[in-house]
This record gives C-alpha cells, sequence and structure tokens, in this order.
C-alpha cells in the first residue's frame, strides 16, 4: 500500500513540475531543488517498501514508520493537487478574460505570458512542500536504523488467466457434509412437527459454510420440498428490520416498501402461513437473544416441516439461536486439500514434465493450507501463472507461514497472495475495504473510484479505465472476489468479496478504511476519525441524529447512500465545506436533497461525484464547474433535473457523464461539445433553443465516446449537412447507438449522415418518419452489428435487407403500421441469410398479414434462430414454414395474435414438443 501511495506521489512531482514549466506559469517559486532532493529521498525509501511491509505483521514499530510514511503521502498528495489545481484555475481566468474581450464565448487557450502577469507566487505551497520535506527527511533516517533490504522490482501484471477458469466449480470433500444437511432439511432425521427446525453450520472463515449451504438450498429435492425458499446475508449488526424486509422481498420477489418493523412482520406471517419454508441465514454473528427472538417469533406460523438453515463463524451463536442441528465444518483432509489445489494450479500446464517437477512442492503448499478452501483456491490461483521451481519453493518456505498468530483467523496464504501483487494492484486490493461486507460491487463504478485516487496510471497505450479493467480481472483471477455476473460477451461486470477477504483487506487499511456506523454507540473518538481517508456511512434503523462526518476532515472516500445526510445535525453546505480533501464523493440515493450547495465548488480534489437517484434535485450550481479534476458525474435517475449549469466545458478533465433517464431535461450546455476527454455521454439532446445549447454538430469532437449513446431530438436537425457535422462515423469505440427521430417525414438525408462506424454492435432507430431506410443498413457498413432494434418507424412499408447483417444475433421489430407484407426484401442477396440470428422479435405490426419465404434456389435460411416470439400481430395468417421446420427453434411465443393461436394451437405434433406456445390474451 505504502509502495503504492509513495509511486504516486512521485508520478506526481515529476507531473505537476513539467506542467509548470511546459505553461511557464511561476506558481511556486523557488522548490525546484527542493522537489528534486524529495524525489531522490522518496525513490530511496520506495526501494525497501518491500521489506518494511513484510516486517510490519511481526514489527510494531516498523508498522508506525509506514503509518507516518502513508500520512506524509496523503499529505503530499493533497499539496500536489493544489499545485495543479492553481496552474488550471489561472489558465481558465486567462480563457474567460479573453473570451470577455472578445465578447463571445471562446476557450482557446490564452498566452502563457498572461497567466504570469496574473500571478503572484503561491508562497502557502512552497511553505507546505518544504514542510512535506522535512518530513520525508525524518522518515528517511528511521529507515536507515530498521537496515531495511532494498528489493524493489517493477513488476507488471502478469498475462491473464481466462475468466473461465476462475470459476471452479468442482467442490472436494463435502459429499458427506452435503447428505447431512439434506438429511435434516428434508426430514429425513427427524419426525415434522410444529415449531422451528434450525441447523446451523458452523466452521472457521473461509471454510466453506457459504458453499455448503448453497449446495443444499440449489438441491433438486429441497426444491420440490419446500413450498418457498429464502436466503439471506445477514452479516454484522443482526437488524431485524433489514431481515425481514429481505425475507419479504424474497418471498414476493419486488421490492419491499415497508418500513415499520410490526408491518414487515406481519407481511411476512401473511406469506409463510400454513407453507413449509426454507429460510437461510448466511453469516450470523449476533448474539444477542432478543435481536433473535424478534425474528424468530415472526416465523414461527410456517407449516411444520419449515426450515431454518444458518451458517455461523461462533458457536456462542448456535446457543443464542437455540440450534436443532449444529453440523461442525472442519477443513479438507490432505487428499482432498492436494487434489483442489492440483486442480486449480495445473489447470493450465501443458507439459506433464512441468507438472510432475512442481508437484511435490505443490503438495507441501497444499498441506500448510490446513484444509481452508478459500487458502487453497487462492494459493492456487497465484502458482498457476508461476512457472519456475524457484518461485514456487518461494512460496513454500517463506516466513510468512511461521507466524504463530495471524489476526482474525485471517490466512497466512491470503498474505503471500497479496505480497504476489505488483504494488499498484494491492493499493487498489485493499481499497475495497471501504465496501460494506457482502456489498455488490459494480465494476466500472468501481474503476471509477480507483482513477478518483490516482491509483490508475495511463501508459500511453492504455487509458485509464482500460488499466483498471486489467487490474480488476487480475485480482479476479487470483480469487479475490468472487459471485461474479457477467455480461452477454462473458465480461464480468460486478461481483462479491468474501468475508474473510474483506476482512482480510480491512487488516491491510486499518484506520485508513473504514465502514462508519452512524450510531452513536459505535462511534470512534475524533482523533480516530481525523485519521480516516475512506469511509461508506451506513445509517442504522432508529438512530439519532450526529455529525461525526464533520470530523472527518481528511476524507479522500466519502460513501454516504441513502439516507445518510438526513441525519447530520451540520448543514450539507457546512459539512462540504469542510471536507475539502474528498476526491470521491457517493451521495446516490438520498432523496431529501433538494439542491447541491455552492460549497461543492470547494472540493478543488473531486474527481467523482455520484448524484444517482436524487429525484429532487432540480439543478445544478455553476461553481460544480470549477471542479476542473472532475472526471466522473453521476447524475442518472436525477428524475426532476432541468438544467445543467453553462459553464460545463470548463470541466477539461471530465471522462464519464452518466445522464440518462432524466426525463425533465430538454438540452445540454453548449460546452459538453468542447470536453473532447468524454468516454461516456448516455444521452446528447439535440436542442431547439438555440445557440446557448447543443446541437447536433456538437458532437464533432467527442471522437473518445464509448459504451452506449442515446441521440433525441433528431427531428431538431435542419439537413444532411448538419447531420453530416456529428461525423459519427468517426465514433471507433462506440458499441451502442440509439437514433430517435421524432417522426419527422422527409428525414431519409438526416439519417444517411448519421452512418455510424462499422464497430457499432447494437443499434436502436426509433421514430424514424421517413419511407425508406438509410443505404447504409444494407449490410457491409454494420459488419459488426449483433442487435438490432426497429421501433415506431409506422411509415416504412417494408423492411430493410437485414439478412445480410454478418453477425446479427439478435432482432426486434416493433410498433410499425406501414409493414403488411414481409418477402423476399427482408432476406436480402447473401448466400447464407442471417447467419448468426438467434432471437427474432415481431411485436405490434397491426397491419401485417403476410410473413413469406419463397426461394427459386436453396439457401441457407437463419440457420441458428432459437427463439421466434410474434406479439400483437393480430392481423397475421401465418409464419413461414421454412422457420418452422427447418430451423433450429427451440421456442415458438404467441401472444396477442388470435389467427396464429388458432392456426398452430391444435397440431403443432408431439414431435415438435420443443415447440413452447403460450397464449398470454384474452382473445
Amino acid at each position: 500500500m505504502a509502495d503504492a501511495l509513495v509511486s504516486i506521489v512521485l508520478e506526481r512531482l515529476t507531473s505537476v513540475l513539467e506542467q509548470q514549466i511546459h505553461e511557464q506559469v511561476s506558481l511556486v517559486l523557488g522548490v525546484e531543488s527542493e522537489i528534486q532532493s524529495l524525489k531522490n529521498t522518496l525513490r530511496s525509501v520506495r526501494d525497501v517498501l518491500e521489506d518494511a511491509e513484510k516486517r510490519q505483521v511481526k514489527e510494531k514499530s516498523v508498522q508506525g514508520w509506514l503509518e507516518r510514511l502513508k500520512d506524509m503521502a496523503y499529505e503530499m498528495g493533497d499539496v500536489l493537487d493544489e499545485w495543479s489545481i492553481a496552474i488550471l484555475q489561472f489558465q481558465m481566468e486567462g480563457v474567460e478574460n479573453a473570451s470577455t474581450s472578445k465578447k463571445k464565448v471562446s476557450f482557446c487557450m490564452p498566452s502563457p505570458c498572461i497567466c504570469f502577469k496574473q500571478v503572484a507566487s503561491r508562497r502557502d505551497i512552497a511553505l507546505k512542500i518544504k514542510g512535506i520535506k522535512q518530513q520525508v527527511d525524518d522518515i528517511e533516517r528511521e529507515r536507515i536504523r530498521f537496515n531495511f533490504v532494498s528489493s524493489r522490482s517493477e513488476e507488471r501484471p502478469q498475462r491473464l488467466i481466462t475468466t473461465s477458469a476462475i470459476d471452479i466449480s468442482e467442490v472436494y470433500g463435502r459429499d458427506r457434509d452435503k447428505k447431512i444437511i439434506l438429511d435434516h432439511l428434508l426430514g429425513k432425521k427427524c419426525q415434522e412437527k410444529s415449531g422451528l427446525y434450525i441447523v446451523s453450520i458452523v466452521g472457521t472463515g473461509g471454510m466453506g459454510k457459504t458453499t455448503l449451504a448453497q449446495l443444499a438450498y440449489s438441491h433438486s429435492e429441497v426444491k420440490a420440498h419446500f413450498d418457498g425458499r429464502i436466503w439471506v446475508c445477514v452479516s454484522d449488526p443482526f437488524e431485524p428490520i433489514r431481515v425481514c424486509r429481505a425475507i419479504v422481498e424474497a418471498l414476493q420477489k419486488k421490492p419491499c416498501n415497508l418500513h415499520d418493523l410490526e408491518a414487515v412482520q406481519q407481511e411476512i406471517q401473511t406469506c409463510i402461513a400454513g407453507k413449509k419454508f426454507l429460510l437461510v441465514l448466511d453469516d450470523v454473528w449476533t448474539e444477542d437473544n432478543q435481536l433473535w427472538e424478534q425474528l424468530k417469533n415472526t416465523l414461527l406460523c410456517g407449516a411444520a416441516g419449515s426450515r431454518i438453515l444458518a451458517t455461523t463463524r461462533k458457536e456462542s451463536v448456535v446457543k443464542t439461536m437455540r440450534t436443532t442441528y449444529k453440523h461442525p465444518l472442519g477443513g479438507l483432509s490432505l487428499e482432498q486439500s492436494r487434489a483442489l489445489f492440483h486442480q486449480i494450479a495445473f489447470s493450465e500446464r501443458s507439459t506433464l514434465e512441468k507438472e510432475e517437477e512442481l508437484k511435490e512442492i505443490g503438495e507441501k503448499i497444499a498441506d500448510k493450507c490446513k484444509g481452508l478452501p478459500l487458502a487453497i483456491k487462492t494459493l492456487g490461483n497465484l502458482l498457476r501463472i508461476k512457472n519456475s521451481e524457484e518461485e514456487w519453493k518461494n512460496v513454500l518456505n517463506s516466513e510468512v507461514w511461521q507466524l504463530d498468530e495471524f489476526e482474525r483467523d485471517i490466512s497466512p496464504a491470503l498474505l503471500l497472495s497479496y505480497y504476489d501483487l505488483p504494488p499498484a494492484i494491492q493499493r487498489c486490493f485493499s481499497f475495497c475495504a471501504v465496501f460494506p461486507k457482502d456489498s455488490v460491487i459494480e465494476r466500472d463504478e468501481l474503476i471509477k473510484l480507483w482513477m478518483a485516487q490516482s491509483y490508475l496510471k495511463s501508459d500511453g497505450s492504455k487509458e485509464m479505465e482500460m488499466v483498471g479493467r486489467t487490474y480488476f480481472e487480475y485480482l479476479a483471477a487470483r480469487s479475490f472476489f468472487q459471485d461474479f455476473e457477467k455480461d452477454d460477451d462473458g465480461n464480468i461486470i460486478r461481483c462479491k468479496m468474501h468475508d474473510i477477504m474483506h476482512d482480510f483487506a480491512q487488516f491491510l487499511t486499518q484506520n485508513e478504511c473504514f465502514i462508519v456506523e452512524v450510531d452513536n454507540q459505535q462511534m470512534q473518538s475524533i482523533d480516530f476519525l481525523k485519521k480516516i481517508r475512506h469511509t461508506t456511512l451506513v445509517v442504522r434503523e432508529g438512530t439519532p441524529n450526529l455529525v461525526s462526518a464533520y470530523n472527518m476532515k481528511n476524507l479522500h472516500t466519502l460513501l454516504a447512500k441513502q439516507p445518510v445526510l438526513s441525519r447530520f445535525l451540520v448543514p450539507l453546505p457546512n459539512l462540504l465545506g469542510h471536507l475539502t480533501c474528498l476526491r470521491a464523493l457517493d451521495l446516490s440515493r438520498n432523496w431529501r436533497i433538494e439542491e447541491l450547495p455552492k460549497e461543492v465548488g470547494k472540493l478543488i480534489h473531486l474527481r467523482y461525484l455520484n448524484l444517482t437517484w436524487s429525484d429532487r434535485l432540480r439543478e445544478l450550481p455553476e461553481t460544480i464547474c470549477d471542479l476542473y479534476n472532475l472526471q466522473t458525474l453521476n447524475i442518472q435517475q436525477c428524475s426532476r433535473l432541468q438544467k445543467l449549469p453553462e459553464a460545463m466545458g470548463k470541466l477539461i478533465n471530465l471522462r464519464h457523464l452518466e445522464n440518462s433517464r432524466i426525463s425533465d431535461l430538454k438540452g445540454l450546455p453548449k460546452g459538453i461539445g468542447r470536453l473532447s476527454s468524454l468516454q461516456t455521454l448516455d444521452v446528447f439532446i439535440v436542442s431547439s433553443h438555440g445557440n446557448d445549447e447543443c446541437q447536433i454538430g456538437d458532437l464533432r469532437n467527442l471522437n473518445n465516446l464509448r459504451g452506449g449513446l442515446f441521440i433525441k431530438g433528431l427531428d431538431e436537425v435542419k439537413d444532411a449537412g448538419e447531420a453530416e457535422k456529428a461525423e459519427l462515423k468517426n465514433k471507433v469505440h462506440l458499441q451502442d447507438l440509439t437514433l430517435e427521430f421524432g417522426r419527422k417525414e422527409g428525414t431519409k438525408g438526416v439519417a444517411e449522415a448519421l452512418q455510424p462506424h462499422p464497430n457499432l454492435k447494437s443499434l436502436c432507430i426509433y421514430n424514424y418518419g421517413d419511407r425508406e431506410w438509410p443505404n447504409w443498413m444494407m449490410g457491409s457498413s454494420l459488419a459488426q452489428l449483433k442487435r438490432l432494434y426497429l421501433t415506431s418507424c409506422v411509415r416504412c412499408p417494408c423492411l430493410p435487407p437485414l439478412g445480410q447483417l454478418p453477425v446479427l444475433e439478435k432482432l426486434c421489430i416493433i410498433l410499425m403500421d406501414g409493414v403488411k407484407y414481409i418477402g423476399s426484401e427482408f432476406l436480402g442477396s447473401s448466400s447464407t441469410v442471417f447467419p448468426k440470428l438467434k432471437e427474432l422479435t415481431i411485436s405490434g405490426l397491426h397491419e401485417l398479414k403476410q410473413w413469406e419465404i419463397k426461394e427459386k434456389e436453396e439457401r441457407s435460411i437463419m440457420p441458428c434462430l432459437n427463439e421466434l416470439i410474434t406479439q400483437d400481430c393480430p392481423k397475421l395468417e401465418g409464419l413461414p414454414d421454412h422457420v418452422l421446420q427447418r430451423t433450429s427453434l427451440q421456442r415458438l411465443e404467441i401472444m396477442d395474435s388470435p389467427i396464429l393461436k388458432r392456426r398452430y394451437h391444435k397440431d403443432i405434433g408431439e414431435d415438435r414438443q420443443k415447440y413452447l406456445i403460450s397464449h398470454k390474451s384474452n382473445v
């Protein structure tokens, strides 16, 4: 961690000094020699940090030295940020002065001499740098006394392991345990009787308690045996209201809007009355009998045979819950441990010779894991990409194994795996301690938070975001993350951390990252709060108002989600004015925020601001445009937001403007078109309000856009010449494009000029008002298109030749009343028609009567079609025989189409059981 922080400071020192020299802005005079001396000292300190990090586990004095070093690194980072921002501020002031003199908006850069004349020497910054230099000299003198060994290596992340190898499906040595648990759940070990039958799985962290519970929960016999199954991750603290709400949501398959415990309990009793249910309570910690009774009494109305399956690390919890059957879960046997390790560590070995060389060493390493599955899996993933015998022996003979006692029952195997990470990735992992246990971690949001802390360095060939993805996948491959959720392309988009990994991250960060419980009984001292750098504020039900966050003045990250802010006696303007070191601020779902105070402009270091779901917020203050470092601004679901600040063009470092689902927003400030670093812009609105807001041509310079882009208001574009200014064909990174036309006639020319780049993967054309389709929809121009949606294009009498699209997998044709017939024009002239199409939906074609495939010569048509949905096509008389008989169709769904219903309802044929016809209409 300290290594990564010092590296960041060294990089920033060089960068800011170069920035000052390049811009010829003498903001800080006379510190060049101090800076060079500081850099030399920091390099010598950094060279010994690998040794210091390892020694701190045993030596408290080394730990204290590292804490002082980290405090200095944070302080230095703040000063360097001030220096860099001061340069930007004076540059922008020069821009504004130049703009005023010209009496028009202009963002061209001013002459350096203008800044030089305006800027006095920033003596305050110079003094801070000299003060930090003295601290570093003291730290250097201590370093010499410790006799650290210099062992720095510039290790880069090794090649990534494919994600398919991350999720090891085999579960070793738990067949007997699974059978015992199943017997108790299914009543094979006891007679059914009234009252709660509670089964508890008890074991140390990382032993596989949750895995065993999951095996039982998802077993086919269990699914058939119970009327309902509920899974709740309880964790610590145990809150009856939260657990009860989770039970209601699991039973009703929708969010629970009840907040009163009594009301929620009654809802549970209504749902489970007389029914046989299985409730899994994963990771229970509470020893408070009164809290447990509040939940237990709610569950007594279930039918005989109902079961509660709990997992816990603590024997005392078993007694508190009055467990009927306790199942102690021990470690894997030596044989099982070795088999699991071998499965993971040798999964990618290409030669038997290499495997034999390492097998004996691997067995000894597996034995040292003492039967702990998580430790075995972590070290297996570590050694999978280590090829030399020396590297394996280094792990086997590490002194970490000699630690008599490791904090919080964390296995030394985790520390070994952590030490093997490059310093930059170590820092990224340990930051994850800021999330509460069992949090769902969104990959892209985590990467943006890493960016906000300057943890991700662009290497020229890769953007910061790509570096972040590399780091994330590296950690996932090493088992630092789990419970992956993936997109259609197999990329991980969200995950969780194992409880033990979370404990480990907290052990590494200690006072640096902290989950602050907003509860007077759990708050820490003011001196302690001042040391915290990254925190999540968690509000517990029924806790009083307090001002704790006000004391955390050195915070770099504040995640204050949901109704946290309502609990502070200090007004939000005062709070923001005080937390001036913030890099990341998450105020999402604080629905009581009606106004973001102008004091947000004081957060000059801020790089990440999340206001999602602040649905009372109507506008943002102009001072937000003074946040020159801002990289991410998330205002999604701020449904009442009516305008954005006029000076948004000043946010020259903005990379992500997430602005989807804002129905009241009618335009974007003109300056957004100058934010050439933008990678995310969910919605671009073509304004009808003149030159103060964006027109279609303002997309010209936004060639870094990637992900999805929704262009609204294309009916405001006057002609093709204006549309060409957008230069969509140059947006090479854009993956998903939606074009909304407003049903205006005569727009083919505009549509033609909006031809996207061939890299596009998904396209939606909405409310297109012309009768003819643009020529670029005919084939080669959409060579990479996988998903296509044609919606509410009511005047088009026919469909374009979409059969020519070579990789199209999903096609939806919706609400197109102009189409009365689908024939050969739909297929195109390719030798293989729709070669990759898997899903086809035809919905709301109210005038469609015939859909025919008439072929004079044999062609392959829709060879991969798996699913066909027809909905609300009341006049459609039939489906092509070719589709029904000569494709790989697995699912046919017919809804609100009475003619098709009558035709195909009776005799699909018993040999065609693969078809599923569902009739959901009342016709």
